[in-house]
């Protein structure tokens, strides 16, 4: 009896594909469950047990609001109606979570703060917001009035949990990972390998954008033989492009491809590597596990219990170039290594990070 509220469930971002894993890979005799969302980008899709509610929706803050008006509506009837107990919004985005009935139980699944995507959760700021200084105080406001209707919360990592206690939210908190599915991402043994070093997902200042091409410069500097595969869009892509226009020969931009294309990807590569500062749980990471690549990111609280240091990949110092490109040598020139981690990191999907097991988890936060 439950009511899962985001607008954009047709989207190619990190909180579309969690949905559609963990309604994918819902136990046999689940509560009755209601998707209400957008119809934006639909496609024809289906779940046993689930009723998907579509409100008209685009993307801009107006629209939003007023989608979230007949959402409200819906919620109430479904609530006097006795068929749900509970609301699950899923943020960001925000708005939406100021204007949900306050009658029914809230169960507030937070993928990011803005404590978190502005830089200020960790002690030294590794990248420059892209929102000013009111506009975060307002997210922040937002943030507290969402955290204080809510009678529990889901984070995805220790990090997220944190930062929620960080706003001074007082309830339960679960922390449930992200997943994979281990099913579809399973790696292609006899696959060629002609991507040396991978990176994929949006291309953002928190997300290491910036980071990423230094790396690439320094890596090619050290091994002009390199092949790179950088695979995503984003905020900042127009820059990257430019400043890796002169390493043409040495890196591959796809920019947006189709999800269903990314298990090629992973395929054709060798190893991983993220530069990104701030993430919920990366789902291209939990990806790359599964199809067996080692991975090489900076040492951050949360990655903590899935990428864990020459076991499943390696750590570096934020900012540290010359370890992380130390250890992405390394594993090039020691295969026997690279492949014992990547089968070391899909145990570790399997055993912990299965949307079988995850969606469970999650149905126990209602129980």
């Amino acid at each position: 009896m439950i009511a899962i509220v985001y607008p954009q469930f047709y989207g190619v971002g990190g909180i579309a594909r969690y949905l559609d894993s963990f309604l994918s890979n819902l136990p046999q005799n689940h509560p009755p469950i209601y998707l209400i969302t957008g119809d934006e980008h639909r496609t024809e899709r289906s779940y046993p047990g689930v009723e998907i509610i579509h409100v008209p929706f685009s993307s801009n803050r107006f629209n939003l609001i007023l989608w979230t008006l007949e959402v409200r509506k819906i919620l109430i009837r479904l609530h006097d109606e006795g068929r749900i107990k509970w609301m699950n919004l899923h943020i960001p985005p925000l708005i939406p979570g100021l204007l949900l009935p306050k009658h029914i139980s809230l169960v507030l699944t937070a993928h990011t703060t803005y404590l978190g995507m502005s830089g200020r959760f960790y002690e030294k700021r590794h990248f420059e917001s892209q929102w000013n200084g009111l506009s975060l105080k307002v997210k922040s406001w937002m943030e507290r009035r969402i955290f204080a209707q809510s009678s529990k919360i889901i984070t995805l990592t220790e990090q997220g949990r944190q930062e929620v206690l960080a706003y001074g939210y007082k309830g339960p908190v679960s922390v449930i990972p992200n997943g994979a599915d281990v099913g579809l991402f399973t790696p292609d043994e006899n696959a060629s390998k002609d991507i040396d070093v991978l990176f994929c997902g949006r291309i953002e200042f928190r997300k290491g954008s910036r980071a990423m091409v230094e790396f690439c410069h320094r890596l090619i500097d050290q091994k002009p033989d390199i092949k790179i595969g950088i695979v995503g869009y984003g905020e900042d892509d127009a820059w990257v492009a430019e400043s890796l226009a002169p390493l043409s020969s040495n890196v591959l931009l796809t920019g947006k491809v189709p999800f269903s294309e990314m298990i090629g990807y992973y395929n054709r590569s060798r190893i991983y590597v993220s530069t990104s500062y701030y993430e919920g749980l990366p789902g291209t990471c939990l990806e790359a596990m599964a199809m067996q690549l080692p991975t090489v990111v900076w040492d951050f609280l949360f990655y903590r219990g899935l990428v864990v240091e020459g076991i499943t990949g390696c750590l570096a110092a934020p900012n540290d170039y010359e370890t992380l490109i130390a250890k992405v040598l390394a594993l090039l020139e020691n295969q026997e290594a690279a492949i014992a981690m990547g089968k070391k990191g899909r145990e570790l999907l399997e055993s912990d990070y299965s949307w079988a097991k995850l969606s469970c988890n999650v149905l126990d936060v209602f129980a």
